[in-house]
């Protein structure tokens, strides 16, 4: 080869080198500008959808919704810890949370002080969002950048649903380790958002839950007081039933409306019936999942309830503590209502509502060592959508034929 020829191909490759890097830095520019503003493209041919609605309004739509729960939360897990702390006598939170807290004019830790119990609540749950979403948007940036297509709205859903199903005092490198499970494993691998066969919120959760369980489940990490250990209504039923919840203080009424412990957002099902109502009113979630659902609860914990038992309370506990208790209420509306990963058939979502109402309750009742029950039911849910589906479709293929027969 020539010396001639060498510098040209050399020429030709440090050339294309710096194309390819100027295309992927484009195309990392083109996915935040798609995420902060919408895109000029337009269809161009037909055939031509004509909606009032799109991806990025959906997820708008549901971030709204969720919000109430959020605001609640934060004021929650203020009031649980300033209560706990009066309790223990303890008169303040070490570290930067506690200079803060001074400066906000909080750092009085007056339970009855709505002022107080916001802004402690706000410390802990701010910063898991802020690593949710830099953690999430870093993954969806990175794929939309490497397979170049725009950055979605989908991450903004995710991290807030997964940053309100934490207990407040979580170390925030468990929180990127999990949504980063999320996101990647959970959607981005099966090709992104509409491709996703699981919801990635809680596939980020489950994944916590078996590798760190003692950062995330137990009767210490609730309330964000160092040292404080108290039962989750859940677990008091599962022990003693209903007469150990009101034995420890928790009323039906204080249940509903989510002054007791338990995840950042999922206490108050006062807050997520609004959110419940906003996004039944858009039409961005599906009541018939939700009221499948809440039909699958209400049957099983009616079938418990009949059958009984003399070693196991849980047993007796009624269909309506467990619409309160736990994450049912907040699971019900946020995560079961996923349209990706739910049923797409209208007699499909019946099926799957009811299946996660079945399957939530059997394990809260059989399985005292998980009260929960939610999270592993939904999943469970998520695997069978498609299933339920294909059974949905091959009976309308089936009459079909029939009539055409007749």
């Amino acid at each position: 080869m020539s010396q001639r020829l060498r510098e040209f191909l050399d020429r030709q490759e440090r050339h294309f080198q710096r194309g390819g890097r100027l295309e992927r830095f484009g195309a990392v520019f083109e996915a935040l500008d798609t995420f902060l503003y919408t895109p000029s493209m337009v269809t161009a041919r037909a055939p031509h959808v004509r909606d009032g609605i799109d991806l990025k309004r959906v997820m708008i739509f549901v971030w709204f919704a969720v919000l109430p729960c959020a605001l609640f939360g934060m004021y929650n897990v203020g009031l649980q810890a300033n209560q706990a702390m009066a309790a223990m006598g303890v008169m303040g939170v070490p570290g930067w949370r506690g200079g803060l807290l001074a400066l906000l004019g909080a750092g009085g830790y007056d339970p009855g002080s709505p002022w107080d119990n916001f802004w402690h609540g706000a410390v802990y749950f701010v910063p898991i969002y802020a690593v949710t979403m830099a953690a999430g948007g870093f993954w969806e940036v990175l794929f939309a950048s490497v397979r170049n297509h725009e950055v979605n709205e989908g991450f903004l859903v995710t991290s807030i649903l997964f940053a309100l199903t934490l207990p407040p005092d979580i170390p925030l490198w468990q929180v990127a380790l999990g949504m980063s499970f999320g996101i990647v494993i959970g959607k981005e691998v099966f090709g992104g958002t509409g491709k996703n066969f699981l919801n990635p919120a809680l596939t980020g959760r489950a994944f916590l839950f078996f590798a760190y369980p003692a950062d995330i489940s137990g009767d210490s990490v609730w309330t964000a007081v160092d040292g404080f250990s108290g039962a989750t209504p859940l677990m008091l039923a599962a022990e003693g039933g209903v007469e150990a919840i009101q034995a420890a203080g928790v009323t039906w009424w204080s249940a509903f409306f989510g002054t007791i412990q338990g995840s950042i957002g999922a206490t108050s099902t006062f807050f997520i019936l609004i959110g419940a109502a906003f996004m039944l009113f858009t039409g961005v979630a599906s009541w018939r999942i939700m009221l499948g659902m809440l039909v699958g609860v209400i049957a099983t914990a009616l079938l418990f309830n009949a059958v009984g038992s003399e070693t196991n309370p849980a047993f007796a506990l009624p269909w309506h503590w467990h619409v309160v208790l736990g994450g049912l209420a907040f699971g019900l509306v946020f995560m079961a209502t996923d349209p990706v990963s739910a049923a797409m058939t209208e007699t499909g979502k019946w099926i799957y509502g009811a299946l996660i109402g079945f399957m939530t309750v059997l394990i809260r009742v059989l399985n005292p060592a998980y009260p929960e029950g939610v999270m592993l039911a939904i999943l469970f849910g998520n695997l069978f959508a498609p299933l339920i589906d294909w059974f949905v479709v091959q009976a309308n293929v089936r009459r079909r034929r029939q009539r055409d027969a007749a």
